[in-house]
């Protein structure tokens, strides 16, 4: 298994939204937990592929952290991130980039738009790109974010154009 798709689940998990379980962390930002699934159409370059995986975020698109875990709790892969860099640390050791993008590139094989990725999951458009508002959420930069269960805690973000990806974040519940 390739830790690319890991990346993606990570960049699009920044910053969840409030109705997400949140713990405490070192530093006092708190943390958001769910449960996410991607999948990824089929390149000329890389076959298809699928992940899924309980995760734990702290920050936001500009700046945060984020880690994958096993349906067991065994940790995946982690990310941090901050203006003018992101590191992602796998089972086969650390890779430094430049950016959340230079990263996704590298780790997946094309650029996909991490940075909007927290304000879609927080059921919002991205405010540094047009969007268009429709039935079910709002289109932007070629994918269409789908926000009508998002008081049951799920968003689904999902691009046509090839390959297809489909993002299904279920956000944890806080307890009553």
């Amino acid at each position: 298994m390739t830790w690319g798709p890991c990346f993606v689940v990570l960049a699009a998990s920044a910053a969840l939204s409030g109705c997400a379980t949140t713990l405490p962390s070192a530093d006092g930002a708190p943390w958001t937990t769910g449960r996410l699934s991607l999948r990824a159409d089929a390149t000329a370059q890389q076959p298809a592929q699928s992940l899924s995986a309980a995760f734990e975020l702290r920050g936001s698109g500009n700046a945060g952290e984020l880690r994958l875990n096993s349906p067991l709790g065994t940790q995946l892969v982690a990310a941090t991130w901050a203006p003018g860099q992101a590191l992602l640390r796998t089972p086969e050791g650390e890779r430094r980039f430049s950016s959340l993008e230079e990263l996704s590139r590298q780790a997946i094989g094309e650029s996909l738009p991490l940075a909007a990725l927290p304000d879609w999951l927080a059921a919002r458009p991205w405010p540094a790109a047009a969007h268009t508002l429709n039935a079910e959420g709002f289109e932007q930069l070629g994918w269409l974010v789908d926000i009508t269960r998002f008081a049951e805690g799920w968003v689904t973000a999902q691009r046509g154009t090839p390959p297809a990806v489909l993002l299904r974040v279920k956000l944890d519940r806080p307890d009553p």
